[in-house]
This record gives C-alpha cells, structure tokens and sequence, in this order.
C-alpha cells in the first residue's frame, strides 16, 4: 500500500494588481492628509502606482479617477473641471474612520444610554414597585401582581385589585451634549509629526459613533488657533492647521457658550491639544508668549478651568506631547477642573477618546 507523498508546497500567485476598493481605501487615506484637495490626493496616488506598482494594464489610475465620478465619490465643478468631494465621500470618510479606530461595531438598535436612575422612562428594569394612579398599564408586572393576588385574597375566590398591581420601573434614559476641541496651532504639525491628521480622524470617527449609536446626543466640534470657531461635521476633511499660537481660552470660552445653551444636565468637553496655552486676545489686540508657561495666560485658562467645574462641565485632556512641562499644565488645569488627562500617542487616541466618551456616559444621571 502506498503512502503519504509529501511534496514542496507551491503557492499559487495573487494578482497584486489593485481593484476599485483597495485603491479607494488609499484614496481616502490621502484624502485625509491633503484636507480634501483630490487633484493633490490623485497625484499621490499616481506617484505611488508609479513606485509601487499598484495597478496593471487592465486598470489604471485613469480607469479608477473615471469610477469615482461614476459611482459618485467626487465630481467636477461645472466649467472649471475641478475634482472635489461629495457628501457621498465625507460620509465614507466618518465610517471608515470609525471602523479604523473602534472597529466594527455590533449592530445594535439606535437609542439612548441609560442611567441608574429609577423613574418615568422607556427602558424596562427588573425592579418593581407597587401600583401608582397615572402608571401606565404596559408596564404592570402580571407575574408578580397575580402572585400578590393569590396571597393576598386566596386562590378559591380569585380577585386582582389595584392594591395587588406592581409596575416595573423603568430607567431613565439620559442625553449628552459633548463639544469637541481640536488644536490647530502650527505645532500640529512641527517635527515632522502630522497630528492634524489623526485628531481630524477621531473626531470624524466620533461624529459617526453617535449619529449612529446615540442619535438624541450632541456633538459640537471646535477648532481652535489664535481664535476658535466652531466647524461642521462635514468639514473636517478640510481642515488644516495654520501659522497660529494656542488660544485655549478662546477653545474654551465658546464651548462654555455652546453647551450653555443645552438643556440637558450631562455635558462634557474633550480637548485634543499637543502644546500649552500661548495666546490670549484682550479686544482687538493678540497677547502671545511662546516661551514656557506664561502666568497671565495660564490664570485666564485655569479660571476657564474652575468655571466648567461649577457648572458640573468636565474637562477631558488628551495630550498628544511628552514634554514634562505641558503635562504640568495638563495636571494643574485638570485639577482645577475636576476633569480627566490622557497622556497618548497618536496611534492610540482614537481609542482613548471613543472609550472615554462611553465611560462618561455610563457615569452620568
């Protein structure tokens, strides 16, 4: 009888020739890095077939510019013939983000977080109370009630009377308001460390995990620079940094305004910064001082600080810096507030801030 033959494994070759949706993952990733700009994105794309080899002779950087027009990712201005994104393209740029960052999330129905809180509400609990005047009838516990029945009146001569009725409690489901800072100074991107990037990708990654997950929640998001202005979700593939100091205090400032105007108790503000406050603007005139930890600029931020403490406003900090200097104002200001100080890289912030984000909210009434 013969046996076993072995014989040296030969592996069958993969066409390493790029497809539509290798390359348009590519794209995106470039897209992110030029702010949107896809005539610069295409040109990246085309120097690194060029090296890399990415396509063949059966599709080309050509065949694939042609399928995004095609399949709607971009489109050109009518007479201009510029190549620009469409609404299609940013929304795919937050999911992919999303998955990139948290990976892909289970699929679960959109809805609220719920709190420990006891009361009128839509999520059922496995506690019970007795009947109340104004209970609503879907929520009587008819295992329990026939049970007190039983006891109550014997089972001969069965009754069910409003003074054997429990209810099961129901819990609160609470909302958040969280606004979003993200520091655009020029040391985003000094060193040869792009941190604009990245911090662009969490707060698209985290605009689509609560549209998605917790649609009744807010996110605002903020940049902040010399001065601070509040941005749309759909921008954020644009945004670039500029030749700008830190103005923490103005970051600060209209994220106090935007959540003052929220109804709802819980609120929360997440900073992304790589650097220490170095800007204040007193009327129309600009104060900076770049050297070390300035004392006028410092106590107008830790003022900042204490006034979200008093208005229950915790201030969550990622710093993306190492120096022990910066993590001495991250530590005060953290203080002060009461809040939270991530100290991450960039590889891990997305993480940090999406988790975060859910603890907060686990924690909250």
């Amino acid at each position: 009888m013969k046996g076993i033959q072995f014989s040296g494994y030969i592996p069958q070759e993969k066409n390493q020739q790029a497809d539509f949706e290798s390359l348009l993952d590519i794209f995106m990733q470039l897209i992110n890095v030029t702010a949107g700009n896809v005539p610069e994105a295409m040109a990246w794309l085309t120097n690194l077939d060029k090296q890399y080899r990415l396509t063949g002779s059966s599709y080309g950087i050509g065949d694939f510019y042609e399928d995004l027009k095609r399949k709607g990712y971009i489109e050109e201005k009518p007479g201009e013939g510029q190549a620009i994104l469409t609404p299609k393209s940013e929304q795919s740029l937050r999911r992919k983000s999303l998955e990139e960052i948290f990976g892909k999330l289970k699929k679960s129905s959109p809805g609220n977080h719920i709190s420990p809180v006891t009361g009128k509400g839509d999520e059922i609990s496995s506690e019970t109370r007795p009947y109340q005047f104004g209970d609503s009838p879907e929520n009587v516990a008819f295992s329990d009630s026939l049970r007190n029945a039983q006891i109550n009146h014997g089972t001969e001569d069965f009754m069910l009377t409003e003074n054997d009725l429990e209810i099961r409690e129901t819990m609160h489901k609470s909302q958040t308001s969280t606004v979003l800072m993200i520091d655009i100074s020029h040391s985003m991107i000094l060193y040869g460390e792009d941190r604009i990037t990245p911090a662009k990708k969490v707060a698209m990654a985290l605009s689509e995990f609560i549209t998605t997950r917790y649609p009744k929640d807010t996110l605002d998001i903020i940049v902040f620079g010399n001065d601070a202005k509040q941005i749309r979700v759909k921008d954020l593939p644009y945004l670039e940094v500029g030749p700008y100091h830190t103005n923490t205090v103005a970051g600060l400032e209209l994220a106090i305004d935007l959540l003052r105007r929220k109804k709802n108790r819980n609120k929360q503000i997440f900073m992304i910064t790589d650097g220490k406050p170095t800007c204040l603007k007193e009327g129309i005139r600009y104060y900076k001082n770049s050297f070390g930890l300035d004392p006028k600029i410092m106590k107008k931020t830790l003022t900042l600080a204490a006034v979200c403490r008093k208005m229950k406003i915790p201030v969550t900090t990622f710093m993306i810096a190492s120096d022990p200097y910066l993590q001495e104002f991250v530590r005060e200001f953290t203080r002060v507030n009461e809040g939270k100080a991530w100290y991450s890289d960039l590889s891990g912030l997305g993480e940090f801030v999406i988790e975060d984000f859910q603890r907060n909210r686990r924690k909250k009434a």
